[in-house]
């Protein structure tokens, strides 16, 4: 760190403590220092998503200033949901090789039994299932354990992208980091404000030993955009301690997912981007167009000129009231003054370039498909390009190689999160006795099968790989763990059964042959 910026940490921390530990923004936090424009990123992203526009002002043909409201077609919240559906479905299952036992206090010794619990009871795969679409969106998700020490149960707490912000990152990924919650109260018919800020980071225990600190700070405001100044957990987190140190864990307690890719808006950045965060001129184009073929179906319907006479209205021949000429629900007919009024009616309805908005869309959206490297087809305006089930299929379409990608950060992420949660869980007394006192598994231990069948064909997987083991290039182990995405401890201990099923029919088969020697072939 050079001089200048130990100075302005110096000051930042200053200001800090004589204002009272007061915080506009995250980044007024002496501990967080991140670029303004990655959170300015972010939080369009976030409007985006949401499909939050300013109005259109436009000039009436009374010249008069008049506001409408803008009609997106929000191809990034549309983009991430696609993807997202073909990343990751809930058939997903996850598996832990090891001794499947538990212990008569009811202590988990399985770590496969522990975690399938854990997921269960958070409805993990549901739950994950329906994140990845703004985690595709907006370029990030969180999700960390922890024990609710009223049930014993470990809970899983999610963050998306605008809700979390990195301290200290390495090539291997983000080490420190804070996440934000925030929670709103009703005082004498004002909304307050409480943000939380939860600090994970790496200290130094007494034995020089590397010990997991969590810390808690509270901030209150009025004002929905500041995070406010801070004041005691208990006035709204009864019994939350502001530090929590744990020990023994070898990796961070919260886990971070981003889109595959590198973040070339900000190289220095350990965020991720948003699928669709290099195509904003595209998505601003199609919004555009999306809008004024709205508008213009909107300003297109029927109208008809009629002489002012028609729609004047006079007394009948007895005194009755007058009548309208028209339906007064019918806002067609225009009054104008016809000269002569030799043509009282004029049609003056215009056609609407349906066919040239529609064509000019799927043109942005064909662009919009290379961008965020999807095959062609994949979007359409018209319905009438459809990709299919063949192309998606194949390993040479460019939306498999795609998927292929993002599958591999969610799985890394998920392998990641299941050493996180046993690590915790290991870690955790509760009742005296820990929630789970087995072996911690490695990455390699854990299999996560994304039940890729709409993707690959197994049997067609099946028949390549028995032709590779045909030649002796693939060990059998291998192509189970491939085939059916198991762990490599599950692969061999189905060998193993293989091998003995094929020896027990090898020996049935021999008594049969002997019984038939000595006996014959019985009627």
């Amino acid at each position: 760190m050079d001089l200048i910026q130990r100075i302005k940490n110096l000051f930042k921390r200053g200001g800090y403590a004589l204002s009272g530990q007061m915080l506009k923004t995250i980044n007024d936090h002496p501990k967080v220092n991140i670029d303004p424009a990655e959170l300015a990123r972010i939080e369009r992203n976030m409007r985006q998503y949401a499909g939050d526009y300013p109005k259109v002002e436009y000039i009436n043909s009374d010249g008069e200033l008049r506001e409408r409201d803008y009609m997106p077609l929000n191809m990034r919240k549309l983009s991430a949901d696609v993807l997202a559906g073909l990343v990751f479905n809930e058939q997903c299952s996850v598996v832990v090789s090891d001794a499947d036992e538990k212990d008569t206090n009811n202590t988990f010794h399985s770590a496969n039994d522990y975690i399938q619990h854990v997921f269960q009871h958070n409805r993990f795969i549901k739950n994950l299932a329906d994140y990845l679409e703004p985690t595709f969106a907006l370029g990030g998700l969180t999700v960390r354990p922890y024990v609710d020490q009223s049930t014993g149960e470990m809970e899983f707490s999610w963050a998306l992208a605008n809700a979390f912000y990195p301290l200290r990152s390495n090539s291997n990924g983000i080490s420190e980091g804070v996440m934000k919650s925030v929670t709103t109260k009703i005082e004498n018919d004002k909304t307050i404000y409480y943000t939380l800020l939860e600090f994970h980071e790496w200290a130094k225990g007494e034995n020089n030993e590397n010990v997991y600190l969590i810390t808690n700070e509270l901030y209150k405001s009025n004002n929905k955009a500041e995070i406010g100044k801070r004041v005691p957990l208990s006035e709204l987190h009864e019994g939350l301690q502001e530090k929590t140190p744990i020990r023994k864990l070898t990796r961070t307690n919260f886990n971070y997912l981003k889109p595959s890719g590198f973040n070339n808006i900000n190289p220095h950045s350990p965020l991720g981007l948003g699928i669709a965060d290099n195509s904003i001129s595209t998505l601003t184009k199609i919004n555009d167009t999306h809008d004024q073929f709205w508008w213009e179906i909107k300003m297109g319907q029927r109208t008809v000129f009629v002489s002012d006479q028609m729609l004047s209205t006079i007394p009948d021949e007895a005194g009755n009231p007058p009548k309208q000429v028209f339906d007064p629900d019918v806002n067609v007919y225009k009054s104008a003054h016809m000269g002569d009024g030799k043509e009282p009616v004029k049609d003056v309805t215009s056609d609407i370039r349906t066919e040239q908005y529609i064509s000019a869309i799927n043109q942005s959206l064909r662009t919009l498909e290379m961008e965020l490297k999807l095959s062609v087809g994949t979007f359409s305006f018209d319905g009438q390009s459809v990709k299919t089930a063949t192309e998606v299929v194949s390993e040479n379409s460019l939306t498999y190689r795609t998927r292929n990608d993002h599958v591999y950060e969610v799985e890394q992420f998920i392998k990641g999160l299941v050493i996180s949660t046993l690590e915790l869980a290991k870690a955790t007394t509760w009742k005296g006795e820990p929630l789970f006192n087995g072996e911690i598994p490695t990455a390699e231990h854990i299999g996560v099968d994304f039940d890729d069948g709409v993707f690959q064909d197994r049997a067609a997987l099946l028949d390549f790989y028995g032709k590779a083991k045909t030649f002796g290039v693939i060990p059998t182990v291998e192509i189970i763990q491939r085939v059916f995405k198991v762990p490599k401890d599950t692969a061999e201990q189905w060998v193993k059964e293989i091998r003995a099923e094929e020896m027990g029919m090898v020996a049935s088969e021999m008594d049969n042959q002997a019984n038939q020697r000595l006996f014959g072939n019985e009627e």
